[in-house]
């Protein structure tokens, strides 16, 4: 396994890179993660060379791996279901299932307006995925405070900037 790089990164921060490679690496189906800001920041993804399951989107459908159009995709339908609950008076949103004909989109709460999304593969188990990010969410959302947002934001730009080199 190839993880992200974690080398001078807080507990809390490595903590959230294992957790989401554990989300991806053992349930079977899931084809890339993202967790976004409330501002529709990537902060956490699992593109390809992040880790060894995620070397396997290039070549499904779907975003092939490109964290940037995952992060954009769930940011905006986390906008449209949070205006769609406002308007229908029903409380907050707390996740979003999209079935499609080859693949499911998944986007669920984390905590101040933070959002995972994954994209999960047409044999994937609605359920499973589900769940597991239940328990992704309830172990990251009371460590997703600003000072880690901002960590894990300055650590992809960072990445990135290595990457382009």
């Amino acid at each position: 396994m190839t993880a992200p790089s974690t080398y001078g990164l807080s507990s809390e921060a490595r903590n959230l890179h294992w957790l989401l490679t554990n989300l991806v690496e053992e349930v079977p189906g899931i084809q890339s993660v993202a967790v976004v800001s409330s501002d529709g920041l990537l902060l956490l993804s699992s593109d390809p060379g992040h880790t060894a399951a995620s070397r396997e989107i290039r070549t499904a459908k779907g975003p092939r791996g490109s964290s940037a159009d995952l992060a954009t995709i769930v940011s905006g339908i986390g906008s449209l279901t949070v205006g769609a609950a406002k308007l229908l008076a029903f409380g907050a949103v707390k996740h979003t299932m999209i079935a499609m004909e080859e693949g499911s989109l998944f986007v669920m709460s984390i905590s101040d307006g933070s959002l995972l999304g994954v994209h999960g593969s047409a044999e994937c188990d609605m359920s499973v995925v589900s769940y597991h990010m239940a328990l992704f969410v309830g172990r990251a959302g009371h460590v997703l405070t600003p000072e880690l947002r901002t960590e894990l934001r300055r650590s992809l730009e960072a990445e990135s900037a290595g990457s382009t080199r």
